[in-house]
């Protein structure tokens, strides 16, 4: 599994792109799915936090908080593009951070990110994950209904994955 960072410098393409799908409406969101205490998924749409170096994600007191604690598995999909198919799609283990610093600083870039509409810093019990990533699949088209949309999965050097 790698942060973010990493995968930026082992494909700066991927991440640059994933970086432009995921932040297209000026902030980052997504779907993301966790696994429920009775083993299906559950899914919904939250707002990632991209630093320079590793993806994070405030996650709300709720069910998918406590899926996490428990479970970190995780995948986090795009929000559609409305002029294509373009998609980011990632996927790994979530880990629970209780620095106090990296929350402070994330959570200011929380703010700054939603100053239009302006929200407030996330909560204490709002807590704070790290998603580390075990791979991602990005999806180029050429707009609405491509034929032969590109695909394009990436895992982490030596990861034994297929």
């Amino acid at each position: 599994m790698v942060s973010w960072g990493e995968l930026e410098h082992e494909r700066p393409d991927l991440a640059s792109k994933g970086r432009a799908i995921l932040y297209q409406f000026g902030v980052g969101l997504g779907f993301l799915a966790t696994v429920a205490l009775d083993g299906r998924p559950r899914v919904h749409p939250i707002c990632p936090v991209l630093s320079d170096d590793a993806l994070f994600a405030f996650i709300v007191p709720s069910p998918k908080q406590g899926d996490l604690r428990r479970d970190g598995r995780y995948s986090l999909h795009s929000f559609p593009c409305p002029d294509n198919e373009d998609a980011f799609y990632l996927a790994g283990t979530a880990r629970l951070v209780e620095d106090h610093a990296a929350r402070e600083h994330l959570g200011a870039q929380f703010v700054l990110e939603r100053s239009s509409i302006g929200v407030e810093l996330p909560s204490g019990d709002h807590l704070l994950f790290e998603l580390g990533i075990e791979s991602c699949l990005l999806t180029s088209t050429s707009g609405h209904g491509d034929p032969s949309p590109r695909h394009v999965v990436w895992r982490p050097p030596g990861s034994g994955a297929t």
